[in-house]
């Protein structure tokens, strides 16, 4: 546990150091999907899940945008939404990384790498 511990802190820690950039990224999802939303004229709700789903690259195809400038825009969205969870991921690697060199001895890891390679 100390180690899940240890990972879920220094993993908390991160994302409050970068939550600005995810901040930035999500609200402009958010705000080019609804861009797209009134350029379609969708209600505001369509227009979020809309954006979500395709910042996810999720992309359900229940709605989509059929002008030219509102699919323009949802490239920009998927590229966003890409951006974001890369971050994400990135950090959530770090942050592995860092615990497990911080919190397990030496000796173990090496005695596991020369078991497995």
């Amino acid at each position: 546990m100390e180690l899940t511990g240890a990972f879920l802190l220094h993993f908390g820690w991160s994302l409050y150091l970068v939550g600005p950039l995810l901040v930035f990224f999500a609200l402009l999802i958010l705000f080019l999907g609804q861009v797209v939303g009134r350029l379609e004229k969708w209600g505001p709700f369509d227009a979020l899940y809309w954006s979500l789903i395709t910042a996810t690259t999720v992309g359900y195809g229940d709605i989509r945008p059929l002008r030219k400038w509102s699919r323009m825009l949802a490239i920009a969205i998927a590229l966003n939404g890409l951006i974001l969870t890369g971050i994400i991921i990135a950090i959530a690697i770090n942050t592995v990384t860092y615990t497990i060199e911080h919190l397990i001895d030496p000796a173990v890891i090496q005695r596991m790498h020369e078991q497995f390679y």
